[in-house]
């Protein structure tokens, strides 16, 4: 049985990287898309994970198979396209941190219909994580993940939420109401206090945990460079951030989900889950691109005793 249920759009990633002597700009391909970075995340903390979402019939979608393949993540829910591409972005860094530029109009997981939700597999899990990336691609796409969260609430299976926000991708104020109303029917809220701040306007990182504790019993408030918060309604515990030597952030809060979620799967208490997650994220940002920096087990609990 898969526990965790993932589900979104997996993109193939052009990392840039520093210009070479000649003047040329090289880019490293890798692999991309917040909710299946967090099932791989997920995976490599122990948890049995899976994926949720379709991609093209092209060198991008048997590069996403070999990948998932590698990494341990269960592909049955998996629906493969011969008309539409698998999505592609770049990132791009200067001082101000990590940029993106998404090719994803038309993608297979845009297609993704709510009739296509694979209602046993939900059902028969012990999470489904989303993501309001997993909304934004499509209004189609949207009504597939309110789809899959209904099947998991009827079947008693707990929904994680991340925000994830990219104003790019739609109007704020649609943006607002869908992640909202999403994580008004789950059980654990992933906002970061950026996209809590343009979703919300608040930011004291006090005032965002009490909003958002008026829509799920558990939040877990990432803060970047601050760490994070994990609060219920009845406590609230701050986790720092680790000290390490940071070159690439992309990717960091799909890993704190999914070492966040394989802990509580492993029956860690919302705090412990916390300070592992927080040491994963840490150690995400120290290698280039979202997949490949991704701790194991063994480096996040060296970090944790360091």
């Amino acid at each position: 049985m898969v526990e965790l249920l993932c589900m979104g759009e997996p993109m193939l990633e052009f990392n840039r990287q520093r210009p070479e002597p000649d003047g040329r700009v090289l880019y490293l391909e890798g692999h991309g898309g917040d909710t299946s970075n967090a099932a791989i995340a997920a995976a490599r903390s122990g948890a049995s994970a899976g994926y949720v979402s379709a991609i093209g019939a092209d060198a991008a979608g048997d590069s996403f198979l070999a990948l998932w393949a590698r990494e341990g993540v269960n592909t049955d829910t998996i629906i493969r396209r011969p008309d539409a591409p698998t999505g592609i972005y770049f990132v791009s860094h200067d001082t101000e941190g990590h940029h993106f530029a998404f090719y994803r109009t038309g993608s297979a997981a845009a297609l993704y219909r709510p009739q296509e939700v694979p209602e046993e597999a939900i059902a028969a899990a012990r999470i489904l994580h989303v993501s309001g990336i997993s909304q934004a691609i499509s209004e189609n796409a949207c009504d597939a993940v309110f789809h899959a969260i209904h099947i998991a609430r009827a079947a008693g299976v707990r929904v994680s939420y991340d925000t994830n926000l990219r104003r790019r991708l739609w109007p704020p104020a649609r943006a607002a109401a869908v992640i909202h109303a999403a994580i008004g029917m789950a059980d654990i809220g992933l906002p970061s206090l950026d996209d809590a701040t343009a979703l919300t306007g608040l930011t004291d990182p006090d005032a965002v945990a009490d909003f958002y504790l008026g829509l799920c019993p558990l939040v877990l408030l990432k803060c970047g460079a601050a760490g994070c918060i994990v609060a219920t309604r009845g406590e609230r515990t701050r986790i720092p951030a680790h000290r390490v030597q940071s070159v690439d952030a992309t990717g960091a809060g799909d890993t704190f989900a999914g070492a966040l979620l394989a802990r509580l799967l492993a029956g860690d208490d919302p705090v412990s889950a916390a300070r592992y997650a927080n040491a994963a994220a840490a150690l995400s940002t120290t290698g280039f691109g979202a997949v490949a920096p991704i701790p194991q087990e063994d480096a996040v609990r060296a970090l944790l005793t360091r």
